[in-house]
């Protein structure tokens, strides 16, 4: 029987930060703020996977007051949550996500983030969709303020 999970989230952008999206360190002025480092697409599909396999969220199981998650490269976090869907007797049949950023282009780096995620939980890129847009100048994602993602992931 297959499974569905949603994941979202949304870090504010300050220039003492680096980028990273999906994995990728992306070249920009700023970067997302957070406790680890900030990448809201593995997040949010960290977050999309916990909730297939019924195992709450990313907070649960790596919480922002611990020390010991601060500057965690969120890469690691996902190989872990791969490895607790695994246990769980699952495995990945698709995940699909959405970056919402005004800047910077993402497109490029598009095909990187999809083998960075892939590799992390062990599995085909062909079982990876990632897209961008933005956000038309609307909210703090408009203004360039913030980035956010939204995920869904289905487990076989």
């Amino acid at each position: 029987m297959s499974r569905s999970g949603i994941g979202y989230d949304i870090h504010r952008l300050a220039a003492d930060r680096r980028l990273v999206l999906g994995g990728v360190a992306i070249e920009h002025p700023t970067g997302l703020v957070g406790h680890s480092d900030g990448d809201v697409l593995l997040h949010a599909l960290m977050d999309a996977l916990l909730g297939a396999a019924n195992l709450g969220d990313i907070g649960r199981h790596f919480p922002s007051d611990d020390p010991a998650y601060a500057g965690a490269r969120s890469a690691e976090l996902m190989r872990r949550v791969g490895g607790l869907v695994r246990e769980r007797g699952f495995t990945v049949s698709s995940l699909d996500a959405t970056v919402i950023a005004q800047a910077p282009r993402l497109a490029p780096h598009v095909q990187a983030m999809r083998e960075a995620i892939a590799k992390a939980l062990d599995i085909g890129v062909d079982r990876v969709s990632v897209k961008a847009t933005t956000n038309d100048g609307l909210g703090v994602v408009g203004a360039g303020e913030a980035i956010a993602a939204l995920a869904i992931a289905t487990l076989d």
